[in-house]
């Protein structure tokens, strides 16, 4: 069983919480962050720590005082100090260009890509190969690059594609190993 709900939240300074029912306004100096939670959850600030707290011990009670917290936490942190994810081009003649807000990929296709970024969202390029998406919000930033990757994921014979940096494909062994 999960103990996620449990954990209290502390809130740097320089970030300010404001609780109006179910409805959490969060505001640093990142920017602001809001968002409607389930009103059976209460959700309480004490001196510079929040806590959630479910009504019962029912399975969806259980899972909603995780939820919200983990989701407090986010815009916590997003606030604070914001939200990235890097992303890696791996091929021959990939390559990426900054045109305005957004992006032109050049993926081998016949033609290039262009990506325009999502509301509180920024992309910034470094070198020819390298993406950066930042922002405050978690969600938005996980959906921007999933999309980048989507235009070109890796392929799993020669790993050529967008990957996340870090990210480690497992390569398929081509016909060839079937000989053996």
């Amino acid at each position: 069983m999960s103990r996620v709900g449990y954990k209290p939240i502390t809130v740097p300074s320089g970030v300010e919480v404001t609780i109006d029912g179910n409805d959490v306004t969060v505001k640093g100096s990142q920017g602001t962050l809001s968002q409607t939670f389930n009103p059976d959850m209460k959700v309480v600030q004490e001196n510079n720590v929040l806590t959630v707290s479910r009504p019962s011990d029912e399975a969806p009670h259980r899972a909603l005082h995780g939820l919200t917290r983990s989701l407090l936490a986010n815009m916590v942190i997003g606030v604070s100090e914001g939200f990235s994810k890097s992303l890696e081009l791996v091929g021959v003649g990939y390559r990426t260009q900054q045109s305005g807000k957004g992006l032109t990929l050049s993926v081998m296709y016949s033609h290039t890509v262009d990506v325009q970024p999502l509301d509180g969202v920024t992309l910034e390029v470094e070198g020819n190969n390298r993406i950066h998406v930042r922002g405050i919000d978690k969600q938005k930033v996980g959906q921007q690059a999933a999309e980048i990757r989507k235009v070109r994921p890796p392929n799993v014979y020669t790993g050529k594609g967008i990957r996340y940096a870090g990210e480690q494909v497992k390569l398929k062994p081509g016909k060839s190993a079937r000989r053996v």
